[in-house]
């Protein structure tokens, strides 16, 4: 880059910026480096003038994407583009680039001018606001969520039969997986079996196994899932769509420990821990004659209910943050975030379909987005009518008031309470009901 060499305060003024800069000519050679660079970099000066950039740097989009040569190809600055450089030690370091081309008095194009930012304490931060809010890989920051975190581990110890029940796609698997990985038989297999997807006949060789023979198509023995998870766990995912004669079957299972495979006659004793699952009511389904009360009460030793997302929305930014980072992996791109618009449209949304329904969501819009922002117009079809998009700055306002008046009703105006489940501090809370004219009409 040509410089004045009669500004003195070219230098002075470069160093005194908080971030590295540095620019290139033409030719991508370094042409300045400021002191915050140097901090960043661990490379001085005087090694990086003159030499190529991505020389210095080692940065993830160096050969592939770099900032730079867009900017200098299509005449667009780069805004707060994350990316990870390399420092002297060979470690990678979390940065945020911004690009602008530089010209010459002529109105020529001499080179371009990088500006990047340390982001290490933030990437840190984050690690440790995820690792609080997250337990076993299930990720919340829900009062009842947390209640459920705390009593986990004496769940896991009990050895006992554990009911989880809870909405479709609101993670009754996960609790299942953190319950065995607690458990004294974490070692052993955690075997899982979707007993609302299998016909009766198909389900029952299914997790007791066959001896061959047992019918035509038996060539030879086959163990089932209960001889598979021997010493660990079997996770009954759907349990109440069973019939009642495997019903019967199972209630044996609990009550002796043993079980026969089809075509034996000799039972085979189960050293297993039983977790079952269901989205339905199953003392409804008791009092219609339904389901055994018998097997419900053996079930039914610890009984864990998991709210649907529709009743824990503080922690739909947090699952999207966990989403983004997992497809980032998954897909090999770089996004960092999701727009206020696009994540006021989610927190307005009911999700029949809880947390998996939101996964679907943010695949969906890694699909369409190009960038580093999800915005509104990635989201499903049913997001982006003309009337579900909101005016950004008042709708998540709104959105707020809207959660703190129904907590608050949650808990009969009960301001300690309230400032609890919402996870924040009772003054917070008072602070806000001031904000927004919140008053109690009941």
């Amino acid at each position: 880059m040509e410089q004045k060499r009669e500004d003195p305060y070219f230098n002075i003024i470069l160093d005194s910026i908080a971030d590295g800069v540095f620019t290139v000519d033409n030719d991508w050679k370094i042409t300045s480096f400021n002191r915050a660079a140097e901090k960043i970099t661990g490379v001085s000066k005087e090694e990086a003038l003159g030499k190529l950039c991505y020389e210095v740097f080692h940065a993830s989009i160096c050969e592939v994407d770099c900032a730079l040569h867009n900017t200098l190809k299509s005449g667009k600055s780069i805004i707060n583009k994350t990316i990870y450089i390399v420092n002297q030690k060979g470690k990678p370091l979390p940065v945020s680039i911004s690009t602008a081309i530089l010209r010459n008095e002529e109105g020529n194009i001499i080179g371009g001018v990088e500006t990047f930012r340390d982001l290490r304490e933030i990437v840190e931060l984050r690690k440790k606001i995820n690792k609080t809010y997250s337990f076993q890989d299930i990720i919340s920051k829900n009062y009842k969520m947390e209640k459920i975190f705390s009593i986990l581990p004496d769940i896991a110890e009990s050895d006992s039969n554990v009911l989880i029940e809870g909405e479709s796609g609101t993670g009754k698997e996960l609790i299942a997986r953190a319950i065995h990985n607690l458990s004294r038989r974490k070692k052993k297999p955690l075997i899982t079996v979707n007993c609302g997807a299998l016909p009766d006949t198909l389900l029952e060789s299914e997790l007791f196994g066959y001896k061959a023979g047992a019918f035509t198509d038996a060539k030879k023995d086959k163990p089932g899932r209960f001889a598979l998870a021997e010493g660990g766990t079997i996770f009954l995912d759907e349990i109440g769509d069973i019939s009642s004669s495997m019903q019967t079957r199972l209630l044996r299972v609990l009550q002796e420990k043993i079980y026969e495979p089809l075509g034996s006659v000799t039972p085979s004793r189960a050293n297993v821990r039983i977790v079952a699952a269901t989205n339905k009511n199953l003392i409804s389904l008791v009092d219609e004659g339904k389901f055994r009360q018998d097997l419900f009460y053996r079930l039914n030793v610890m009984k864990i209910h998991i709210p649907p997302l529709s009743e824990r929305k503080e922690d739909i930014p947090l699952l999207v943050n966990h989403f983004i980072k997992k497809f980032n992996s998954i897909k090999g791109k770089e996004i960092q975030s999701i727009s206020d618009n696009a994540m006021s449209l989610l927190m307005k949304h009911n999700f029949p379909g809880n947390i998996r329904e939101l996964e679907n969501i943010i695949e969906h819009a890694f699909i369409l987005c190009k960038g580093d922002i999800i915005l509104a117009g990635h989201l499903p079809e049913q997001f982006i009518s003309a009337k579900a998009i909101p005016y950004e700055g008042k709708e998540l306002k709104d959105i707020e008031k809207h959660m703190i008046y129904e907590a608050l009703k949650r808990n009969n105006w009960n301001k300690k309470e309230t400032a609890k489940e919402l996870g924040i501090d009772k003054s917070t809370l008072w602070r806000k009901i001031k904000l927004f004219g919140l008053k109690n009409t009941d």
